[in-house]
């Protein structure tokens, strides 16, 4: 009902509900027979409805006990819309919402894993991920919470970081990677169209190429050097290492976001990418929080996270 801009759409819902409890009521009443059974042998009234030559709908009054079951379920309708929400907005004297229950239900669950988490809260991220217990807890809410974007194998995908090996766009220290679930990250790589053309960007490509290694023209990459130091410098490091305070990715070595080939560097640096991380402190307690970055920091930190 909160998304109704107008207070008639609650007299609106409100009015049907009443009004189709009434009707029900107001159609078994004015069609119930008070007539007495038919006397042995007599004549019983049908209805004139015949089926396979001689099965008839005799017109027999309704059973007392079926009909006081009805109107009784019209008036437990009727009380059931006073205790509880039902008539548009009004939300019953009982005050129950099914958010409410579920915010109890969840105040509930976490009172009960408070002392399976207190443990953990005061021991270090190394300290935790060290601890199998930890591992599968965290293990679980990653699944619950990372693998849509990063996979069920923390390895990523186009666009969404691998979380197992050493390369990180903002870091992967333990402060680094709590930060980044709770608050969340926002990656712009900006759109060079307007200060760079298609065919001096593929010679920029050809550069970028060669600074990881990859087959490259040694023509067009020079011709692209220059415009890549003075146009990608600035974000990503005149020897193209990134800067892991702006989020930049390091393009000297074999880790590719999404993908490593001339056209698609091309397409980054004239239609630019954004990455966007969810921050995740409205959704995870600070536990949670903990488990969670102690798993992320064990996925890349194997040796440590083993002693």
């Amino acid at each position: 009902m909160s998304d109704f801009t107008s207070g008639f759409w609650s007299y609106y819902i409100s009015a049907i509900a009443l009004v189709g409890i009434v009707w029900c009521a107001w159609l078994l009443l004015s069609q119930r027979r008070i007539a007495k059974p038919p006397a042995a042998g007599a004549a019983v009234d049908d209805t004139g409805h015949v089926w396979d030559g001689d099965l008839r709908e005799l017109n027999n009054p309704l059973p007392r006990w079926w009909m006081w079951m009805f109107l009784l379920s019209c008036v437990f309708a009727l009380a059931y819309l006073v205790l509880y929400p039902g008539l548009g907005t009004y939300g019953g004297v009982l005050g129950f919402s099914s958010q409410g229950e579920l915010a109890a239900q969840r105040q509930a669950a976490e009172a009960r894993q408070h002392a399976i988490y207190a443990k953990y809260m005061k021991m270090d991220v190394k300290g935790v991920a060290a601890d199998p217990e930890a591992r599968e807890i965290g293990q679980r809410l990653f699944l619950n919470y990372c693998a849509q974007c990063h996979g069920s194998d923390a390895r990523g995908s186009r666009g969404f970081p691998n979380l197992t090996d050493t390369d990180w766009l903002y870091g992967g220290d333990p402060d680094t990677i709590r930060q980044t679930i709770t608050k969340g990250r926002n990656g712009m790589m900006p759109s060079f169209a307007a200060a760079v053309d298609g065919k001096l960007a593929g010679d920029v490509a050809q550069y970028v190429r060669s600074l990881s290694g990859l087959s490259y023209d040694p023509i067009r990459a020079s011709r692209g050097e220059n415009t890549f130091k003075t146009t990608c410098a600035a974000c990503h490091g005149a020897s193209g290492k990134g800067n892991q305070a702006l989020g930049a990715p390091n393009l000297s070595d074999n880790v590719w976001l999404y993908g490593s080939s001339e056209g698609t560097i091309v397409e980054a640096i004239l239609k630019g990418h954004e990455g966007h991380m969810p921050a995740h402190e409205e959704i995870l307690t600070p536990e949670r929080i903990q488990m969670l970055t102690a798993y992320v920091w064990g996925l890349s930190n194997t040796d440590g996270a083993s002693k």
